[in-house]
């Protein structure tokens, strides 16, 4: 609170306000949600049809093309386990550590392929439903805030609600 020479205190103070909203539990178990919901969801087509998603990493040009087959095998697994530990809060830290680091790769390669001028699929969803992709921009715009909700999510030290699992 903010205290007037009339001795009432008046508004409430920003910090007070941020430090409420950052550890309301309500607030980080939608952020892990929506992060759980959006790997499991991006993981769907990757393992379906891993010969498409192999095309995709090798429209990258970044990658040695023996490790890429098996890139694409078990790029989708990983992200399946980690969006499910989250939504049913299994080490939700460690996931979303896992989930932290794969956006982070993601957003160096992405940037990598932008500042070349290498247009492609990216490959974060059902490749070529819409016939057209999103700009390497707005990819990267959205996978740094999904880069941001994960550094809420493993940054959060208070009790977290629904988790089987909390530990790290």
């Amino acid at each position: 609170m903010t205290a007037f020479r009339d001795g009432k205190q008046r508004g409430i103070q920003l910090n007070e306000t941020a430090a409420r909203i950052i550890g309301n539990s309500w607030i980080e178990i939608l952020a892990r949600w929506i992060l759980g919901f959006t790997f499991i969801y991006a993981s769907y087509h990757k393992i379906l049809e891993p010969a498409e998603f192999a095309r995709i990493i090798y429209g990258y040009d970044l990658f040695p093309a023996a490790i890429i087959n098996l890139s694409a095998i078990i790029i989708p697994f990983v992200e399946l386990t980690a969006g499910i530990f989250l939504i049913l809060g299994v080490f939700p830290r460690s996931a979303v550590f896992i989930i932290n680091a794969m956006l982070a790769v993601f957003i160096a390669l992405l940037s990598l392929n932008l500042i070349r001028g290498h247009v492609f699929d990216c490959g974060c969803f059902a490749p070529g439903i819409s016939g057209r992709e999103p700009s390497l921009v707005s990819v990267i715009a959205r996978d740094i805030g999904f880069l941001l909700l994960g550094m809420y999510v493993f940054l959060y030290n208070r009790s977290r609600r629904w988790c089987i699992r909390q530990t790290f």
